[in-house]
């Protein structure tokens, strides 16, 4: 396998050697073998170099097997040299977009041990996939702006939904769902307002739902479905909805589940012609950064996430069984979590309990 390995900055430089080790562990154990590359890019490789991501660095990463991310994020020496989300759409969504990795998928689920901030709601009430369709929506750049620094200025920023890319988020929902056991499919959309483009989007739902009679479906308009994620959220298992609202409310997920330091992300091309990408999500928390602070469980999760995609079931299975019985004891909490753990110290933990 070849993995790809791109920290970025801040905290992803803590999070991303420990997800190395717990790799190295689960190789170890289960004898599969592994080569990386290193990438440096970021915020700070762009104050040194100007540069975010050069063409030939995304043709080499295309040919990996996976690509590993830590996080990037604004200039991290706060003094605002690097124009706003200079290196989020150049890096990130560059990656997402030119490796054609059209799903975002996110497994949201409250472990044992872990605090939530909703009131009465323990494990069995949190445990749904969030499958956002990565690649169009709002965040295709398709726009401009007309008379710019100026009373009169417009600024147009134009939704892009195709029927083939609703389409194969929709199936890859129904398939992960299949596949999995899962027993329903909830779109999560606007189509009272967005009367087009979301129109298309439940249009093709009600088409690929009957070929999988077997799992019931739901449709919710997003406001409610923030509502709900937070009233009553064990009426969701697998949630399909566009780049935008998939942004959002996976956040919201990532909340109820114990922070975002508990939230794992694989940005996936199901058909492995390029490379899938697989991340914590917390960012580059530039404020906590150097201080061995951060959580590097969703850094763990995603190499669970990672090895699960590469045909490794059993070492990933492992690892989130590891990152499990590690989280149910209180004194490897980290500070988000209300404890006073390092990072290394929950690697530690983490590579014990696999070995």
């Amino acid at each position: 396998m070849k993995i790809a390995v791109m920290p970025g900055d801040g905290v992803g430089k803590e999070v991303i050697p420990q997800g190395l080790r717990v790799l190295k562990a689960a190789a170890r154990k289960f004898g599969f073998t592994y080569d990386t590359t290193d990438y440096p890019f970021g915020a700070e490789h762009y104050l040194e170099t100007g540069i975010t991501l050069p063409d030939a660095a995304l043709k080499e990463l295309a040919a990996h097997d996976a690509i590993l991310f830590g996080a990037v994020g604004a200039d991290p020496r706060g003094n605002a040299r690097i124009p706003q989300g200079l290196i989020e759409t150049d890096i990130l969504l560059t990656m997402r977009f030119e490796l054609d990795q059209y799903i975002n998928l996110r497994p949201t689920r409250l472990l044992p041990g872990v605090p939530t901030p909703l009131k009465n709601v323990g494990p069995d009430d949190i445990d749904m996939v969030i499958v956002r369709e990565n690649t169009e929506g709002l965040y295709c750049q398709n726009g401009g702006f007309l008379y710019k620094n100026t009373p009169h200025e417009v600024a147009n920023q134009i939704e892009v939904t195709t029927r083939h890319g609703v389409e194969r988020a929709i199936r890859f929902a129904f398939e992960y769902a299949r596949i999995f056991n899962r027993k329903k499919v909830s779109l999560v959309a606007k189509t009272n307002v967005l009367r087009f483009a979301h129109n298309l989007w439940l249009r093709a739902f009600e088409e690929v739902k009957k070929e999988y009679p077997a799992i019931e479906t739901d449709y919710h308009h997003v406001d409610a479905c923030t509502m709900y994620m937070v009233t009553k959220p064990k009426i969701y298992d697998v949630i399909v909805t566009t780049n935008m609202f998939g942004d959002i409310i996976t956040d919201l997920g990532a909340a109820i589940q114990g922070g975002m330091g508990m939230a794992a992300s694989g940005n996936i091309n199901p058909t492995r012609q390029t490379a899938s990408m697989f991340e914590p999500v917390h960012g580059s928390a530039p404020d906590i950064a150097g201080k061995n602070f951060a959580n590097p469980i969703a850094t763990f999760f995603s190499v669970a996430m990672m090895l699960d995609f590469l045909n490794q079931g059993d070492a990933a299975a492992a690892i989130n069984q590891a990152c499990k019985d590690v989280v149910a004891d209180p004194k490897n909490h980290t500070r988000d979590l209300g404890g006073t753990a390092s990072t290394t110290q929950v690697g530690d933990a983490v590579c014990a309990k696999l070995a």
